[in-house]
């Protein structure tokens, strides 16, 4: 893949493993500086324990041309977007791509369908992000390319 996206900034929430895996790797890939995001690390697993950590996918990203960022955020806890937020603003001034793949949250509400829960979960973490982002977003120059939003199902194969 070409270096379109060199200068360029992403943030791919809940990039640990999976399609937020896969794209944070292909954003790197098109020369982009990507924020990859998640609860797991090398030092502390999520409650979903699996072993892919946000380490390992920066370390995917780098390889792949890009430059990756790990940042330990749960999307869930709205000081932990802030401080994500204003990180980004104080390295980069301003974000081009944001990818949400945080569907796979862990609370269900046993009322409603699997869709529907997912579906409610996956829109109010994106609300967040939007609300918090969107400074950022607004700095972008007019040559820069707009900022886009990808959701990404909940319905991942393990």
């Amino acid at each position: 893949m070409g270096q379109g996206l060199r200068r360029k900034v992403a943030l791919v929430a809940g990039a640990t493993r999976g399609a937020g895996r896969g794209i944070a790797v292909q954003l790197g890939a098109a020369g982009a500086t990507v924020y990859v995001t998640g609860r797991t690390t090398r030092s502390e697993r999520s409650e979903m324990n699996r072993a892919e950590t946000i380490e390992e996918t920066a370390a995917l990203v780098d390889e792949a041309g890009g430059r990756g960022i790990a940042v330990q955020v749960d999307h869930l806890v709205p000081d932990q977007v802030r401080a994500l937020v204003t990180r980004i603003e104080g390295e980069q001034s301003r974000l081009h791509v944001l990818v949400n793949d945080i569907w796979g949250a862990t609370t269900m509400e046993w009322n409603k369908s699997v869709w529907e829960s997912s579906l409610d979960i996956g829109l109010r973490t994106l609300r967040l992000k939007r609300k918090k982002g969107h400074p950022l977003a607004g700095r972008s120059r007019s040559t820069d390319v707009p900022i886009g939003i990808l959701l990404v199902p909940f319905f991942q194969l393990a």
